[in-house]
């Protein structure tokens, strides 16, 4: 594994990667932040929870990354196809099932069974996170691909 190439690649794809999912937001594609909601995660303040929410966006992508590093060396070697197709498989297990669970680990969002609370306003995203719009697995799955195509196309392993 080539460490330093990695790095660099690797936070590049989810600087990449997370400049998407925000834009998408921004360019009302979709209603979900996600930095936002992984920042919700630790802290009920609004700015602080974004600011947490970017950095550990950053850090998650970074880790996984590594998996995706992992993978192309298990694989024989990167390419762009191959980086597509781990980002699509990642883009839709984060659709259909992390995304559907989060209320349940959540301390802020609401459940879909059990519907808002003082404690607990943050709508719950829902199968495919369709709650924040029809265009929001698109806008994942268009960053995931991106970040993988980033990483096959530039991660060097020697």
């Amino acid at each position: 594994m080539n460490i330093g190439s990695w790095m660099i690649w690797g936070f590049a794809a989810t600087v990449v990667m997370t400049t998407i999912l925000v834009a998408a937001q921004y360019l009302r594609l979709t209603r979900m932040s996600l930095p936002y909601l992984l920042g919700t995660l630790v802290t009920g303040d609004r700015d602080k929870a974004k600011v947490m929410g970017v950095f550990f966006h950053l850090l998650n992508g970074w880790a996984f990354s590594l998996l995706y590093v992992a993978a192309f060396h298990a694989w024989g070697g990167p390419a762009w196809w191959k980086g597509a197709l781990i980002g699509l498989v990642q883009s839709l297990f984060i659709l259909g099932v992390i995304l559907p669970v989060m209320p349940g680990m959540h301390p802020r969002m609401a459940s879909e069974h059990g519907g808002p609370t003082i404690a607990r306003q943050l709508e719950p995203p829902g199968f495919l996170a369709l709650h924040y719009g029809v265009q929001t697995p698109i806008a994942v799955v268009i960053a995931h691909l991106a970040f993988g195509i980033i990483l096959g196309i530039f991660y060097k392993p020697y």
